[in-house]
């Protein structure tokens, strides 16, 4: 029988999405902690086939203690060697926690919206293809941790995924549906307003584009992400 996967997430109506859903297919059920709500992490990751820390409003760099223990949390599967996943504000975390700088742009420029990436060889060989443009929801950004590979680059944030050992860091959205675009152009409309934010409407016209690919990209990448763990279940 598959062990779960560990889910970690910020907010309390927040759920893993599309990537819960490719799981899912994949035959894993969940484990889902919300340590800003006082959920303990495990000491081990021993019961887990691996972990993912997804997305939320608030930063890396915050103080607050659940943040904190989250970075610190992430040398749990580095020094066990488990499948680790970080998604936007889950790869900030990875990159802090990797030794990395995680930063404003300069100019106060945001990426809300669709924004083209583009994967180099090493990304290639994890999955190829990857969409031409993904889902973004942020304004800061991170550098390469050293020792890490870079999987994919972007114009307004160079560093859009890596991987560091089985551990893997994505800037992007593949987790968002048609709910999570509605509810966070609608609750979080204000980002919409900052520098390099695309209008609401473009962000449905471009995932008529885009889904399709970034859908069968995900797949492709949850199943190398997850490896051994999905064949033998350990």
């Amino acid at each position: 029988m598959r062990k779960p996967i560990l889910i970690v997430l910020h907010q309390e109506h927040s759920t893993a999405g599309r990537v819960g859903y490719a799981l899912q297919r994949l035959g894993f059920g969940f484990d889902v902690r919300r340590p800003r709500y006082c959920d303990p992490l495990p000491a081990t990751l021993h019961e887990h086939s691996g972990a993912i820390i997804f997305g939320g409003p608030m930063s890396a760099n915050d103080a607050d203690d659940f943040i904190r223990r989250e970075i610190d949390w992430i040398a749990v599967p580095l020094k066990e060697n488990k499948p680790f996943l970080g998604i936007c504000l889950g790869a900030q975390m990875c990159a802090r926690a990797l030794g990395a700088r995680v930063f404003l742009h300069p100019l106060g420029h945001a990426e809300i919206g669709y924004y083209p990436i583009r994967p180099t060889p090493a990304g290639l060989a994890v999955v190829d293809p990857w969409p031409e443009q993904v889902y973004q929801w942020h304004r800061e950004g991170f550098d390469l941790p050293s020792g890490a590979e870079l999987l994919a680059v972007g114009d307004m944030f160079q560093v859009q995924a890596f991987r560091y050992g089985r551990s893997y860091a994505l800037q992007f959205h593949p987790d968002v549906t048609d709910l999570t675009i509605h509810r966070w152009t609608t609750h979080g409309h204000s980002r919409l307003e900052m520098p390099g934010a695309k209008p609401r409407a473009t962000h449905f016209a471009d995932r008529a584009v885009y889904d399709y690919s970034a859908r069968a990209w995900l797949a492709r990448f949850l199943e190398h992400w997850i490896g051994d763990e999905a064949i033998g279940g350990n």
